[in-house]
């Protein structure tokens, strides 16, 4: 199962050229995995940094641009889980536009403790939640 959502390109987000200005895709990243905390996994995203003091820190990302996004189109973003082990999860993102690819990213989180910033276990509501978006070979 993947987390799909849909995102206007907003004038914000782009450059003098009027295209989507590359830091701007991680934002929209950044977005679409706190969007999946809250709709898709039906846990708030602020309750786990908040109040769980939980962290989900970015340790690797690696971004493919393939096309350009210009201002007022609407990107069709979805979301998998590629690889969910005991303290990190290995989350795979495409964003279409107009039936086109734009961007594909691979992006680890690992589980911390924001208390002590070192790794834990991701906690068992938050893995039971992220089992369905696991893709299987």
């Amino acid at each position: 199962m993947r987390f799909e959502a849909t995102r206007t390109v907003r004038f914000a987000d782009c450059d003098p050229a009027g295209i989507v200005f590359f830091p701007q895709y991680l934002v929209m990243v950044n977005t679409l995995v706190e969007q999946w905390f809250d709709e898709g996994l039906g846990v708030p995203y602020a309750e786990v940094i908040g109040a769980r003091r939980t962290g989900l820190p970015t340790v690797r990302l690696e971004a493919d641009f393939t096309a350009i996004s210009r201002h007022g189109e609407q990107l069709a973003q979805c979301l998998a889980v590629r690889h969910l082990g005991r303290s990190s999860l290995q989350l795979h993102h495409e964003f279409h536009g107009g039936g086109e690819l734009r961007l594909r990213v691979r992006q680890v989180l690992v589980c911390t403790s924001l208390a002590t910033h070192r790794p834990q276990p991701i906690p068992d509501d938050l893995r039971a939640a992220m089992q369905p978006y696991l893709e299987t070979a």
